[in-house]
């Protein structure tokens, strides 16, 4: 993951000069699917954001995406699995795919669940693959966003030790 936080970071490089810019590079890294707070925290402490404000803009850079994500994620994914484009229904399925692989760790324990698929920092999970796993598996939308936001909570607080206590220490 650093490896792509650091490729973002210098396709971006221009922005880190500007007045917060570093703060809005972590803020975009922080709502893109797969990275999300786990790579706008690990970002900041590269970039040498302070830390308090890398992690508040990393998890208000996180939170964003959330309820949209729940509220639209089954109808695009509809639309996708039923494209004439190729590519498009190709993704469409694969991202369905994934929500059905990892349902399973939620279905089980419930809003609980979704919880901690978000909450521990491990690949493959967070706010974007959760939310469309709840859509999935049509749990209540405002539940859902309140179990969301703790899971990114708890994340951002084991994120915050690793990125700047590990990462701070390493750099």
């Amino acid at each position: 993951m650093e490896t792509i936080i650091n490729f973002i970071i210098n396709l971006f490089s221009g922005l880190t000069h500007s007045a917060f810019g570093r703060e809005i590079l972590v803020f975009i890294i922080s709502m893109m699917p797969i990275l999300e707070l786990r790579g706008g925290l690990l970002a900041a402490a590269l970039l040498k954001v302070e830390p308090v404000t890398g992690y508040i803009v990393s998890i208000i850079g996180n939170i964003i995406p959330v309820p949209f994500i729940l509220l639209f994620i089954t109808k695009i994914l509809d639309w996708m699995e039923r494209s004439k484009v190729k590519w498009i229904n190709k993704l469409g399925k694969k991202i369905r795919a994934k929500a059905d692989k990892n349902k399973g760790k939620i279905e089980k324990y419930g809003y609980i669940g979704l919880l901690l698929f978000v909450g521990i920092p491990l690949p493959g999970t967070g706010a974007w693959t959760g939310c469309l796993i709840a859509s999935v598996l049509n749990m209540d939308r405002k539940k859902s966003f309140i179990y969301t936001l703790l899971g990114i909570l708890v994340a951002s607080i084991i994120m915050m030790i690793l990125s700047y206590g590990i990462v701070g220490n390493l750099i």
